[in-house]
């Protein structure tokens, strides 16, 4: 690769660091071909950028960027590194996961994960960040939380009415 090569891969990858919230570094390297094109279609149906590129690269485009934010990130940064970005923060790990239980592997492995500001390291994280809620979830769990007050409010003052009027029709034929 040439120093301008270089700086171009440096160029786009920190374009894509400065893009999404949220990436997650994986070790591909015993992936056939096979399973790396399966792994890419996974990610383009789910509306996650799959990139590999090399380590130094990688490494030079986070520093540039913000070397303090990112420090926990560098000692992932070895082997063969795939990196997956996405808007959604479990996305990855959901495809990670589902592709591992296809193939009866242990691979693609994760080395870490930067989810909004917060480093995961390991391959033992995956299965907290398959349970992170999206914004959406959270969004709706509070939505619930606020209606669900208004129900009650509701559905007792329909029943008290209900009981109203059945008191009321009880007592019209006695008269």
């Amino acid at each position: 690769m040439t120093k301008d090569q270089k700086n171009e891969v440096i160029e786009v990858l920190k374009g894509k660091f400065s893009q999404y919230n949220n990436f997650y570094i994986t070790d591909t390297e015993s992936l056939t071909v096979e399973q790396v094109g399966k792994l890419r279609r996974a990610c383009f149906d789910k509306n996650v950028e799959m990139k590999v590129a090399k380590n130094t690269l990688i490494k030079k485009a986070l520093e540039s960027l913000d070397a303090e934010r990112y420090t926990g990130v560098f000692d992932a940064l070895n082997n063969v590194t795939a990196l997956m970005f996405s808007e959604n923060p479990k996305e990855p790990a959901m495809i990670i996961s589902s592709f591992r239980k296809a193939s009866n592997g242990e691979k693609p492995v994760l080395k870490a994960a930067f989810i909004n500001g917060d480093i995961y390291s390991g391959d033992n994280q995956l299965k907290a960040l398959t349970q992170i809620k999206t914004k959406n979830e959270l969004i709706g769990e509070v939505i619930g939380l606020l209606q669900s007050p208004a129900k009650r409010v509701i559905a007792a003052l329909l029943h008290n009415a209900e009981t109203k009027g059945e008191a009321t029709v009880e007592a019209a034929p006695a008269e």
